[in-house]
């Protein structure tokens, strides 16, 4: 499936680094996927009102500030291993029962910032995680409401569960697929790097946006487990490779877009700056 105009225009907006994008950058890299010109006008015009995008100058944009929050902490995914610590066998809760749910914007804010900070509910209104991240209950707290969870929602540490609560938390993923998944996705980005050379420019760049979209995504909505619940080795082997494929990708498609040819670091995943909870990634 082609990128949608919206996550497209997004992506490239981030890959640029705070420079701003043309509105014909946007049009030429939309090309190679098929999209036509006046959906990819119609996206800015669109990201532009709900305050995701803004002008900067003349035919050209850069994120907005409905945008730049969230772009911030996915584009954090590099150095997620960095907020990791040792896991007690304590508990991250958040109570989310005391929360209305008429408010759909408040409600689709609320499940983004509770899937990219890793949580799953182990009852209605009760979401949990292994403590095992630096500054545990404050700097949760701090990063959901960045993401959107309401103030109102208490972030505290459980610990001494009975045992077959604790085993019911310990259920609610499942450390062998997400371990399938490391070693799949790092299997997958060398094997693709190593066959670059024989690619032309275009089908590189539409390749590495298609593979390195599914990769990011992956990534940032990794729920950062504890040894024993996941291979913590393999998680981390994964990463590098990713940021090694994010670097390759980015290099292509500098080459292709004068808006990204000047030195950036790599761009981040974007799907979280969408209303929806489900990332979406273009390389850049």
């Amino acid at each position: 499936m082609p990128p949608t105009p919206k996550s497209l225009i997004l992506n490239l907006l981030l890959a640029a680094d705070g420079a701003p994008l043309s509105a014909s950058d946007a049009v030429n890299s939309a090309q190679l996927f098929g999209v036509r010109e006046n959906s990819v006008r119609v996206a800015l015009v669109r990201l532009n009102a709900a305050g995701l995008i803004e002008s900067a100058g003349r035919g050209a944009y850069r994120l907005g500030p409905q945008a730049t929050t969230v772009a911030a902490d996915v584009a954090s995914w590099r150095h997620a291993e960095q907020r990791v610590c040792e896991w007690s066998g304590s508990w991250l809760m958040v109570s989310t029962s005391g929360l209305g749910r008429s408010d759909r914007s408040a409600l689709r804010a609320r499940e983004r910032a509770l899937a990219l900070a890793g949580f799953q509910a182990l009852s209605e209104g009760l979401h949990v995680r292994p403590d095992n991240l630096i500054g545990h209950a404050q700097a949760a707290r701090v990063r959901l409401q960045q993401l959107g969870l309401e103030t109102e929602a208490p972030v505290f540490v459980a610990t001494d569960l009975d045992p077959e609560l604790d085993q019911r938390a310990r259920g609610l993923w499942s450390g062998a697929k997400l371990n399938q998944a490391y070693v799949r996705t790092r299997n997958k980005l060398e094997s693709w790097l190593a066959s670059i050379d024989r690619l032309d420019a275009e089908t590189a760049a539409r390749e590495s946006y298609v593979l390195g979209n599914e990769a990011i995504r992956q990534i940032v909505f990794d729920p950062l487990l504890p040894a024993p619940l996941v291979d913590v080795e393999a998680r981390r082997a994964c990463v590098q490779t990713v940021m090694a494929f994010d670097a390759a990708g980015h290099r292509i498609w500098q080459q292709l877009l004068p808006s990204l040819r000047q030195p950036v670091t790599p761009p981040p995943a974007t799907a979280p700056l969408t209303a929806k909870s489900k990332p979406s990634r273009a390389k850049g």
